[in-house]
């Protein structure tokens, strides 16, 4: 008897390879996964994907002004 959803056994072979996938991800190193990261950043980088954020050091300024303000405020003991 022919099934009733003629996609359910395609979803089923997708559900195995991912959790054949999942179990992988569990089973990686930490150094597989940080060569893994340099992988993705090194091509990102040879893709030109990757620019210079200008804002990046208004960020810092912004933090160290807050940390400034929260010592200021601290009591001194």
């Amino acid at each position: 008897m022919p099934d009733k959803d003629p996609y359910s056994a395609y979803r089923a072979r997708w559900k195995a390879v991912e959790a054949f996938q999942k179990d992988e991800r569990k089973a990686a190193s930490l150094e597989l996964r940080w060569r893994q990261l340099n992988a993705a950043y090194g091509l990102a980088i040879g893709l030109g994907l990757l620019r210079p954020d200008a804002s990046e050091f208004g960020i810092f300024e912004r933090w160290a002004k807050l940390k400034e303000k929260l010592i200021s405020q601290s009591p001194q003991t």
